[in-house]
């Protein structure tokens, strides 16, 4: 792993992501993914995926292996049912922090399966739509693993929520850990409101390599402006910005303090 020294701000708009379509699936992708590749959008610091899902009910990914990758995933509406090789199984839903180690490797499955919830026969139409970030761990070869924490109440305050971290600095604030010590995701919900008013408003932390998300809403960033839902800024070398929302919103923003080599 390699650092760079430049100060950079990199704005990328949400309709400019290279997109998946199929029937029971709409993927927006911050990154080369799958068929879509770019060598020069491959990842920023650690971040290698960065994909923004709505899955049909009843419909989602079947079972597909990973290795070697720790799987962040954030649920902005209805539920997702992951089940996995080593015998986990959840259901994920706002608020609910969740990672998925896959180390040595495994399989797993993801599907839009909340009509079991209604447990009355209804048919239930709601799409789930989640943002799924991948970050590569510090080794390859690790044991892989599953962990979620239920984290609603401490968002509501509206401030930035450490929610997965192998920086040793959130070790006391961290809802779950991931197996990389160079990087931290924080999500913020946000009410719209005046500058003046803190809770509205989060400031963003200093590291090497930044990525901010708007999964919701509309927000400002000090020295960009005006970002809308599906955009995202990359930082190099920068940080402290303030960012502050203009309707009700949802950011994420991982932190990391190396990148991978140049490939």
């Amino acid at each position: 792993m390699s650092t760079l020294t430049t100060p950079h701000i990199d704005v990328h708009r949400g309709g400019d992501r290279m997109k998946t379509r199929v029937s029971w699936l709409d993927s927006k992708h911050s990154f080369s993914f799958g068929e879509h590749y770019d060598p020069d959008n491959t990842h920023h610091g650690l971040l290698l995926v960065n994909n923004e899902d709505i899955v049909r009910p009843g419909q989602g990914f079947e079972t597909h292996p990973h290795r070697d990758m720790e799987i962040v995933t954030w649920v902005l509406g209805g539920s997702l049912v992951h089940q996995d090789s080593l015998g986990h199984s959840g259901i994920i839903y706002p608020g609910l922090a969740q990672r998925m180690s896959a180390g040595t490797g495994i399989l797993h499955s993801e599907k839009n399966d909340s009509w079991r919830l209604e447990g009355n026969g209804a048919e239930h139409d709601e799409p789930v739509h989640f943002v799924q970030m991948w970050v590569v761990p510090d080794e390859p070869g690790l044991d892989p693993g599953y962990q979620q924490l239920e984290i609603d109440d401490v968002l509501a305050g509206g401030g930035l929520v450490t929610v997965a971290s192998g920086l040793s600095r959130y070790r006391d604030k961290t809802a779950i850990a991931i197996a990389s010590s160079h990087a931290a995701l924080h999500v913020a919900r946000m009410a719209a409101g005046e500058p003046a008013e803190t809770e509205q408003a989060i400031d963003l932390p200093d590291a090497p390599y930044l990525h901010l998300f708007v999964a919701r809403g509309e927000v400002e960033m000090e020295g960009v402006g005006p970002l809308y839902e599906g955009d995202a800024v990359r930082l190099t070398r920068s940080g402290g910005q303030r960012v502050i929302a203009r309707r009700p919103s949802e950011v994420l923003v991982w932190e990391m303090h190396a990148r991978l080599g140049a490939q």
